[in-house]
């Protein structure tokens, strides 16, 4: 093996004019640089560990057809992986992906930099081959690469597409705020508001930017909406819940909906709603200076037939329930045909024995306190 060139020849041709010792024959015809004749011999007598150890040492210096023949043959040989690597070298690239994709062969990022054209190739093509190999990185979950090739293809639809898979919120915001493109901006907010915006503002207000950016003024005015119901869900704060109703009015009002029809009966839904916590955070504010004109409001508020549109019944239950236990009293001329006063009777002895008694709920396990009991332990 450490002769010249001229003698491995010689030794190599004599081994193969014995039919013995292929292996040796192929590899003295290797070492002595005539690679050809050495894969010739490999693919003849099936010498498979011999043509492992020659592609290894193969390169892109090697002509094409013969790193294709060499690919074929690993291929029937099901040795996917080197088959792929020998039409990488030999610049098939759409075929090396159609052999990830078929035989399940992970593309590596310095495989799919590999097979990325260079710069002097045809824009068509660069454009082609970007985004197969961005679509093979997304089949196998490679989303962070797959979103590399689509945009050097210049797909940045398709690129956030992946990134929206890849989870990585970060990087969403990142990517749609250097984007810059109205599909984009929409793309990131609706994955936003998948996550928990109610304990970060951070993303709340990426939210509000990007759907501004993107111009999706009735999806925005969706969000707001959400926003005014997590108001009113979690912190019975209406006050707060009115003024993003408010903003979501303003932003349907603007919207620019193919369906004009379904435009207004949303921006008719939202004045009413709005119209319904209006009427409730009157009646809580008069409730300071005048509390019977307060409860007359309820009273009133309790007789509409879409309260629960804008405001929670049993939060208005729960107000009228508080006054009337902090006064010792039950309600006087309640008509019986509201239903409020059987209500308010049920709730009320379990609310005193809560507010003055304590110990009570020991002896007695449910409290008496009915539905709003819950109410009596508000501060």
């Amino acid at each position: 093996m450490f002769s010249t060139e001229e003698d491995m020849n010689v030794c190599a041709q004599y081994y193969e004019e014995t039919g013995q010792h292929w292996d040796k024959s192929i590899m003295l015809y290797h070492k002595s640089g005539q690679v050809g004749k050495a894969l010739e011999l490999a693919f003849a007598h099936q010498q498979f560990t011999a043509l492992q150890h020659i592609t290894s040492n193969l390169d892109d210096s090697v002509e094409p057809e013969t790193l294709q023949t060499c690919a074929q043959f690993f291929l029937e040989h099901q040795q996917y992986s080197k088959a792929v690597d020998l039409l990488v070298l030999a610049k098939k690239y759409l075929e090396a992906l159609d052999v990830c994709i078929d035989k399940h062969i992970s593309i590596t990022e310095q495989m799919a930099e590999d097979m990325s054209p260079t710069s002097e190739a045809e824009p068509e093509y660069k454009r082609v081959l970007f985004e197969r190999i961005g679509e093979c990185c997304m089949q196998q979950g490679a989303y962070h690469l797959a979103t590399k090739k689509f945009t050097q293809a210049g797909n940045r639809i398709k690129a956030m597409r992946a990134l929206l898979k890849s989870g990585d919120t970060e990087k969403i915001i990142f990517f749609a705020g250097v984007s810059r493109q109205k599909e984009i901006y929409v793309m990131a907010a609706n994955y936003l508001q998948r996550l928990d915006w109610r304990k970060d503002p951070e993303i709340m207000k990426n939210i509000i930017t990007f759907y501004t950016k993107g111009r999706a003024l009735d999806s925005l005015s969706g969000f707001y909406d959400a926003c005014a119901q997590v108001e009113i869900d979690e912190y019975q704060n209406y006050e707060k819940a009115m003024g993003a109703l408010s903003e979501a009015l303003k932003c349907m009002n603007k919207a620019k909906m193919q369906d004009v029809g379904t435009q207004e009966a949303k921006i008719n839904f939202l004045k009413r709603r709005i119209g319904l916590l209006k009427k409730f955070v009157a009646a809580r504010r008069t409730y300071e200076e005048d509390p019977e004109e307060a409860m007359k409001q309820c009273l009133l508020l309790l007789d509409e037939t879409d309260l629960d549109t804008g405001v929670r019944s049993g939060d208005i239950y729960g107000f009228m329930i508080e006054h009337y236990a902090t006064a010792q009293k039950l309600p006087e001329g309640i008509p019986p045909s509201t239903g409020v006063k059987r209500t308010l009777t049920y709730s009320f002895p379990g609310l005193l024995r809560q507010q003055y008694n304590p110990g009570a709920d020991k002896q007695n396990p449910r409290g008496g306190g009915g539905r709003w009991s819950w109410y009596a332990k508000r501060p």
